[in-house]
């Protein structure tokens, strides 16, 4: 009973949040795709980047329909609603096991490139003045599964959760639109088989995964069923792959690095806004 209750008293705080979602999926889902020629490439617009950009609109920094209180309980909501389609994932590369085996180890070994991401973009980030955000942010490039890694070790609130949770949504703002001309780019060259570029497809979170394989089902009808296939078992296994990259080296060496470096970095902004401020300071005594 006091289950219920609860469930109903988040139900009447949260109510807005679901009704103007639905409405901004069926709004997003009737403009549909775009294709936009770019020389020999192309970009394609999904509806998932009209849906983004229509609840910044009503964020509480814009038009504020939104309130911060709704914006914090809106973020665990991600998790639930991206559940169906890893589920859809896996059932399609379940099916197609014997075409992933004929694959080989490409699959699985594709993600420990993406260590490099702590060392570039965890100092970065740093400089650019994150803290703990800093971790989330940068220990990967944040599929769907880190959101689900990061929300589970830290919690739904904890700025490492903020700075995961950030990167997952520009990579669905502006990764999508990247990475589908990228594709289409790199397509173009007729250095890569369809095969190998629907697996690169994958290295993503699945909206960016999405782009990119309908981009090259575009410029590959006859592939296209494959190309779906290898795409979504790509960054299947490299969301799988990635929890343990994640969990025993990627994030291990995220925090060892915010050890070492937050503090010196942190002197370091420290000094030259003190710097900063000396200086405007004896600027506006010239003036007096």
């Amino acid at each position: 009973m006091e289950g219920y209750r609860s469930v109903s008293e988040r139900f009447k705080k949260e109510y807005r949040i679901y009704i103007v979602a639905f409405l901004i999926l069926l709004l997003a889902d009737s403009i549909g795709s775009f294709e936009i020629p770019m020389g020999p490439g192309m970009v394609l617009l999904l509806p998932i980047f009209y849906g983004i950009i229509i609840g910044m609109i009503l964020g509480p920094d814009i038009l504020g329909f939104f309130k911060k209180e709704e914006v914090k309980a809106a973020s665990p909501l991600v998790l639930i609603a991206i559940a169906p389609f890893i589920v859809k994932l896996g059932i399609l590369g379940g099916g197609n096991l014997p075409k992933l085996l004929e694959v080989g180890p490409a699959l699985l070994l594709q993600e420990l490139g993406n260590i490099a991401t702590v060392l570039i973009a965890l100092p970065l980030a740093l400089l650019l003045g994150l803290k703990r955000e800093a971790v989330g942010a940068a220990h990967s490039i944040d599929r769907e599964t880190n959101l689900g890694l990061i929300s589970n070790l830290y919690g739904p609130s904890s700025p490492e959760m903020r700075g995961t949770l950030s990167v997952y949504i520009i990579g669905g703002l502006i990764g999508t639109i990247y990475i589908g001309f990228l594709a289409t780019l790199i397509a173009s060259t007729d250095l890569f088989h369809p095969y190998a570029l629907a697996m690169a497809a994958g290295v993503g979170s699945g909206i960016m995964m999405a782009s990119a394989t309908a981009s090259l089902a575009h410029m590959y009808p006859a592939f296209a069923e494959d190309i779906f296939m290898l795409g979504g078992a790509s960054d299947m296994l490299t969301g799988l792959t990635g929890i343990y990259a994640a969990l025993f080296i990627a994030l291990p060496l995220a925090n060892k690095l915010y050890s070492v470096l937050e503090p010196k970095i942190g002197r370091l902004r420290k000094s030259n806004s003190t710097s900063t401020s000396k200086i405007s300071n004896s600027e506006e005594e010239k003036v007096l």
